[in-house]
């Protein structure tokens, strides 16, 4: 006879808090990201890269996988032809725990 078995929590979303905005130098978004769950969770992280007229120059959306109860530096990477045009960027601070 086998034991029954309770199906998982669900997964709560995590956290995401922009550290460096990418530039012409350096064409990735730093991105820290937490994940609050006990277990390993894929978080879909997004951002948005913004002119110096607030217009929108890309909207990225990531899915990262992050450990349990652990938090990750992670390099979001503006296309090319944006970083001379990018004045900053800005991440959605809750990230959708896809799985």
């Amino acid at each position: 006879m086998s034991a029954a078995t309770s199906p998982a929590p669900p997964l709560k979303d995590g956290t995401a808090v922009l550290v460096r905005c990418a530039d012409m130098e350096d064409a990735y978004a730093t991105v820290e990201i937490r994940n609050p769950n006990a277990h390993e969770a894929v978080l879909e992280v997004k951002i948005h890269f913004v002119d110096a007229y607030g217009s929108p120059l890309l909207d990225t959306s990531n899915q990262v996988v992050v450990a349990a109860k652990d938090e990750l530096a992670y390099r979001v990477p503006a296309k090319f032809q944006y970083t001379d045009r990018i004045a900053h960027c800005e991440v959605e601070p809750v990230v959708r725990a896809v799985r």
